[in-house]
């Protein structure tokens, strides 16, 4: 984590925090729930010291950045502004991307929106979710899998928030980061988190009890409705991105994901990533890569490995 410097910045009329090192071409790196900038902490350290400057921001809700209590404000226009923003303030037209998680999601909206500022993206975990303007996200994730379907439980405001204070923060963060079923993840309402003494989570060797209390300090402090926003506002996203149904992303992307990942097991997510509808979205879609045994937290659980993708991927250009 040496020379990691951090500073909060004014973007889109929030205050954000930002890590950063290293010179050179800029890599915006955007987290996912629940994390932060800290997520990136391997990929930072390696980006710098291979000619680039890596940004690592808290987004919008997260951590050290400002979180604004309304989950109307969490749109992807929202965040994309965000990000927009912070490109301007980092004096650069172009960046290099690498979003995971909710970070991938907006990644993919930021080269929607703005393929000009963006000169190639790498995601990780989250493919392209091209708008279907038959039926809302949420209506679509509750008729496959239920109420109990963590995306649908999140929907209440309060409800989940209540369910993280009951178990801590710390829990929470050990839950969520050593998933290993890569079936869909329920929270259901008689039992929650089944958390129980006689179940104590054990760490992966890539996740240290050091990490855990990072994370786990900046979420007691901020709690966690600023990053449950980005779920609350899944529908609203669909709502105003009408007018790109059907619009491509046009970048160079290359997209990685764990075989472990709950994401590649939704419903047609694999048919879609491998059987041409990906490519026909993402016509610059140059490499998709599975890696074997590796579940969400896929740049944490193999930082050397992502970590060379990125750099691989990047030097091209």
């Amino acid at each position: 984590m040496e020379g990691i410097e951090h500073r909060i910045v004014d973007v889109n009329g929030i205050k954000m925090h930002i890590a950063e090192k290293g010179e050179g071409p800029v890599v915006l790196l955007l987290h996912g729930f629940p994390e932060l900038w800290y997520s990136w902490r391997h990929q930072i350290v390696s980006l710098a010291s291979s000619g680039y400057k890596a940004v690592a921001p808290d987004l919008r809700g997260f951590g050290d950045t400002d979180a604004p209590t309304s989950f109307h404000s969490y749109s992807c226009l929202h965040i994309v502004g965000d990000l927009i923003a912070l490109i301007d303030l980092l004096g650069v037209d172009q960046v290099f991307v690498v979003g995971h998680d909710w970070g991938a999601y907006m990644a993919w909206h930021l080269c929607l929106f703005r393929p000009d500022r963006v000169k190639a993206l790498v995601n990780l975990s989250v493919h392209l979710i091209p708008r279907n303007p038959a039926f809302k996200p949420i209506q679509g994730f509750r008729a496959a899998f239920g109420d109990d379907f963590y995306i649908c439980r999140i929907q209440e405001p309060g409800e989940i928030e209540a369910e993280c204070a009951r178990v801590g923060a710390e829990t929470v963060i050990k839950k969520f980061h050593t998933l290993r079923d890569p079936g869909p993840l329920m929270i259901p309402k008689a039992t929650g988190f089944e958390i129980s003494p006689d179940n104590p989570i054990t760490l992966p060797s890539w996740l240290t009890q050091e990490d855990v209390d990072y994370f786990a300090g900046k979420f007691e402090k901020g709690g966690f409705t600023g990053g449950l926003n980005y779920y609350r506002a899944f529908d609203l996203t669909w709502e105003l991105t009408a007018p790109w149904t059907n619009a491509q992303v046009n970048v160079p992307v290359k997209f990685i994901v764990g075989d472990l990942d709950l994401v590649y097991h939704f419903p047609g997510a694999k048919e879609y990533i491998h059987g041409g509808a990906f490519k026909r979205d993402v016509p610059l879609l140059e490499e998709v890569v599975v890696m074997e045994g590796v579940a969400h937290f896929i740049q944490q659980e193999r930082p050397a490995e992502i970590s060379k993708h990125i750099l691989d991927y990047i030097q091209k250009f």
